[in-house]
C-alpha cells in the first residue's frame, strides 16, 4: 500500500510539472505573439507615415511646379508688355501673296504683301542679301530678321550669327542698302542698332520671336509655300 501511494504522488507531481511546463509554452507564445503584433503595427505606422511624407512631397514638388510656370508665364507676359528703346512700330499692312517685285516703305521692309514662298527661318543664317518678298513672309510668320551692313565688324556678324542659330523663328542675311548698321525687324517693328552686344538684342527677340505682333502664330518656318 504504501509503495502505491508514492507512485501516485510521484505521478500528480509529474503532471503538475508538466501542466506548468505547458502554461510557461503558451504565455511564452502568447508574449511572442503579442511582440509581433506590436512590430507590426509599428511597421504599418513606419509605412504610412513614409508614403504621408512621399505623397506631401510630390504635392510640394507639384505646387512649386505650377508656382515657377505660374513665374515664369508672368516674366513672358511682362517682357511681352514693356517697351524697347528705339523700337518703331508702323501699324497694319497688307497681306495679299504676290509674286511680282514689292515697294516697300521701310528698309529693310517690316510688312505687306509678299511672296506666298517664305524664307527659312529656323535659325537660317545667309551669307548672301535675299529677296525682300520672301523674307516678309518669314515675319508674318512671327520670324525675326536680323540684317546688318558694310559696318558691323565680324565679332557683330558672329556674335548675331551664333545668337540667330539658337533660336528657332529667326533668320539672319546682309542687306548693304540699310541705313544702320544692325536691324531687327518683326511684323511691323523694327530696331536699328549700333552694336551686337547691345542689350536690346537679347531684348527684342525675348519679346518678338513668335511675339505678340505674329500675324500667324505657329506657322512654319521650314521651308515652304503657301499659294
Amino acid at each position: 500500500m504504501g509503495s502505491t501511494s508514492n507512485g501516485t504522488a510521484g505521478d500528480r507531481s509529474s503532471r503538475g510539472k508538466s501542466a506548468g511546463a505547458a502554461a510557461d509554452r503558451r504565455a511564452r507564445i502568447a508574449e511572442l505573439r503579442a511582440q509581433e503584433q506590436r512590430r507590426e503595427r509599428r511597421n504599418r505606422i513606419v509605412a504610412i507615415a513614409a508614403a504621408i511624407v512621399v505623397v506631401l512631397g510630390a504635392a510640394g514638388a507639384g505646387t512649386y511646379a505650377v508656382e515657377r510656370a505660374a513665374d515664369q508665364k508672368r516674366a513672358r507676359a511682362a517682357a511681352a508688355s514693356a517697351s524697347i528703346p528705339g523700337v518703331k512700330t508702323f501699324g497694319t499692312f497688307t497681306r495679299n501673296h504676290v509674286t511680282t517685285p514689292v515697294q516697300y516703305s521701310q528698309t529693310p521692309p517690316v510688312g505687306g504683301d509678299h511672296n506666298p514662298v517664305w524664307t527659312p527661318c529656323m535659325g537660317n543664317v545667309y551669307d548672301q542679301p535675299l529677296h525682300n518678298e520672301n523674307a516678309v513672309h518669314s515675319l508674318e510668320h512671327g520670324a525675326v530678321w536680323v540684317t546688318y551692313n558694310g559696318k558691323a565688324t565680324a565679332a557683330d556678324i558672329k556674335t548675331l550669327s551664333d545668337k540667330v542659330k539658337a533660336t528657332p523663328y529667326s533668320f539672319m542675311s546682309p542687306y548693304p542698302d540699310e541705313p544702320g548698321t544692325i536691324t531687327l525687324s518683326a511684323w511691323s517693328t523694327q530696331l536699328v542698332l549700333d552694336s551686337a552686344t547691345d542689350p536690346r538684342v537679347n531684348e527684342f527677340f525675348t519679346k518678338y520671336v513668335q511675339g505678340p505682333q505674329t500675324q500667324e502664330p505657329g506657322a512654319s518656318c521650314s521651308a515652304g509655300s503657301m499659294q
